[in-house]
């Protein structure tokens, strides 16, 4: 078995299509004696008659066809690994690794992901989801080539494109506070309710205050849709990204709180990358795509 060629398997293979040898020639651009040699120095090699010569048309024998359907396995996979092998020595990505942030509006980034990466069949999207500081952390550990996320604008080792603002608002469930809502509560009003906040999944996490009230009993959820799940059914209030809760603002299942003592907040979600490191051919195509993509929609 150590001596299979891929070639008298590829010609094995064209038989078997073809149904004959000068057909399964003239598909490979090969002469019929190379061909049919190909095919019986494999049945020698496997100590197996795997084609039927007696017909008008070759065909299978019953080891043949169970042979072949495990040959064409083989044939597909040495295929994959000779182009892999192509695009590892081009330079071309084989693997793009993208963090989601938690302010990102996701249905307009992965969309524009989807169109992106089904044009580039090669090249596999491995995507995870941080938040907080977690999105950054990756990418400055090395862990991500590309992030959505908010970053400081001032930061020379980033660079980034701004996709579109976020606002975030304070907002809380009918009956959920026992007093009037309005632009007039404060931070002291709400102290004596749960508050809901996102885990941020760095492993070192910064001291980022987003109006987390002092004193206030908190409760820590992975993400904004299990944020807006809590809030709505009243087990606690807290800011949540105008996109997501667009449909439950008009229709009153949750309220705003928004005012000077307890405000709104913006964002601007942008993609990021390391400026100080060099950037693979996907990579640098999938960076232009976004300089030249109009703004974000949710």
């Amino acid at each position: 078995m150590d001596g299979l060629k891929l070639h008298d398997l590829r010609c094995f293979d064209a038989v078997a299509a073809q149904g004959s040898f000068q057909a399964a020639a003239k598909a490979l651009h090969r002469t019929h004696p190379s061909v049919f040699a190909a095919v019986a120095r494999l049945e020698e090699q496997l100590r197996l008659t795997l084609l039927d010569r007696s017909g008008y048309r070759v065909s299978l024998t019953a080891e043949g066809r169970l042979f072949h359907a495990r040959a064409q396995l083989a044939i597909r996979e040495l295929e994959h690994l000779r182009t892999y092998a192509d695009q590892l020595a081009s330079g071309e990505e084989t693997v793009l690794r993208v963090v989601l942030g938690d302010v990102c509006p996701r249905p307009g980034i992965l969309s524009m992901l989807g169109r992106f990466f089904a044009e580039q069949p090669r090249t596999r999207l491995h995507l995870d989801y941080e938040a907080i500081s977690g999105p950054v952390e990756r990418l400055m550990d090395g862990e991500a080539d590309l992030v959505f996320h908010r970053a400081n604008p001032s930061d020379p080792h980033l660079e980034r494109i701004d996709l579109r603002e976020v606002a975030f608002m304070p907002v809380v469930a009918p009956g959920f506070l026992p007093f009037e809502t309005g632009a007039d509560v404060t931070p002291e009003a709400m102290r004596p309710f749960t508050q809901c906040v996102i885990r941020d999944t760095a492993r070192r996490p910064s001291s980022e205050n987003f109006f987390v009230i002092d004193g206030a009993h908190s409760c820590s959820v992975p993400d904004h849709m299990m944020k807006k799940e809590l809030i709505l059914h009243g087990l606690a209030w807290g800011h949540l990204p105008e996109w997501l809760i667009e449909d439950e603002l008009r229709d009153g299942r949750l309220i705003s709180i928004a005012g000077k003592h307890i405000p709104g907040r913006a964002e601007t979600v942008a993609a990021v990358r390391r400026r100080d490191k060099p950037h693979g051919p996907v990579a640098e195509a999938l960076w232009r795509h976004l300089e030249d993509s109009p703004k974000l929609s949710g």
